[in-house]
């Protein structure tokens, strides 16, 4: 058995921050480390990786929406339109910098989410563009016509200064005036002021991304893939392959009786909490995937109980390859560092 992982975010976002490594044990990682031979390659983020192993082709911008309508439980023809994602975040001004956070802080129920874009519907139905929240942080917009418009993904832009990061493209003011309205309509909007008095951030955007038609054609390699991400589970259902969620630990997938060929692990917990720069729960979760995922599958393959074991840990700057065989680890000339000298 192949067993590919796919971890974003191992190295910390902050390349000054090298104290953040200080103290984090993880034997079993730095050794994969420093036992592979690796391979360095452009920044990626999550979900334009995962399509690309999917072999789907970005459009004006990477297909998510359309991608991700399968999975809702509301099923809508999705057809040959072009569709887009329209999330509900929270915009907090700070200096010059508009800061953006998605459902992560927001903590939206569906109920809400209905609610707000509703209210978003009624008051611009002349714009002929309508809200379908069909998850509490997933909204979507059905375009009559394809729009000359080029978007970050959320991922890209959650934790960040949003002022050199609105759409782009032809349409792209039409788009950003749209959403200072929406704005505008939010400010005073009695939810907003009910989730206040709760003590929640109020809901004062949304985020426009991910736009463009279904792929007529998604296929992958891989014959196994394990992983929470709604978008892996997605590609996986329109690319035929099966997909299981993912266990507390290595031990499932390494006693799983279809494990033939190459398996994908997809960890992508600690992205959320270096997108906030949460260094305290990101070096827990770190130690945690050491425990659960890194050792147990290092063991495997001193075991040759899996014949590879490939890393590929991305962040927007680079995408590096880290693959280990059981021959590889007689490397004796290969000292082991610490995890913040390979970032």
């Amino acid at each position: 058995m192949n067993l590919h992982l796919f971890v974003p975010d191992i190295f910390w976002p902050d390349g000054s921050q090298t104290d953040i490594y200080q103290h984090l044990k993880l034997p079993a990682l730095e050794t994969i480390l420093a036992k592979s031979n690796r391979f360095e390659v452009g920044g990626e983020v999550l979900e334009s990786w995962l399509c690309k192993i999917f072999n789907v082709n970005k459009q004006q911008d990477w297909p998510i929406a359309s991608i991700l309508l399968q999975r809702e439980k509301n099923r809508i023809e999705v057809g040959e339109s072009y569709w887009l994602r329209a999330d509900p975040v929270h915009l907090r001004v700070e200096n010059n910098h508009i800061l953006l956070g998605d459902n992560q802080i927001l903590n939206i129920s569906l109920k809400e989410a209905t609610s707000f874009a509703d209210s978003i519907n009624e008051f611009f139905s002349d714009e002929g563009v309508t809200l379908l929240p069909l998850h509490s942080d997933r909204w979507y917009v059905k375009c009559d016509e394809t729009p000359e418009l080029q978007t970050f993904l959320l991922s890209q832009v959650v934790g960040k200064n949003i002022n050199d990061l609105l759409s782009r493209g032809k349409e792209g003011a039409i788009w950003n005036s749209r959403i200072n309205e929406i704005q505008m309509f939010l400010h005073e909007h009695p939810l907003n002021r009910n989730r206040e008095i709760q003590g929640e951030l109020p809901v004062n955007s949304i985020w426009i991304w991910g736009g463009g038609v279904r792929p007529s054609e998604v296929r992958t390699s891989y014959t196994g893939i394990w992983g929470n991400h709604v978008l892996v589970h997605a590609l996986a259902e329109m690319g035929k392959v099966m997909c299981h969620d993912l266990p507390e630990n290595a031990d499932e997938v390494l006693n799983h009786s279809g494990n033939s060929g190459e398996q994908l692990i997809v960890l992508d917990n600690l992205q959320k909490y270096a997108c906030y720069r949460d260094a305290y729960n990101w070096r827990n979760e770190l130690m945690k995937m050491e425990r659960d995922w890194f050792d147990p599958l290092f063991q495997a393959l001193k075991k040759r109980q899996i014949q590879q074991l490939k890393l590929t840990i991305i962040n927007e700057s680079s995408t590096k390859d880290f693959v280990l065989t059981p021959g590889s680890l007689w490397k004796f000339w290969a000292a082991v560092r610490p995890l913040g000298t390979y970032s």
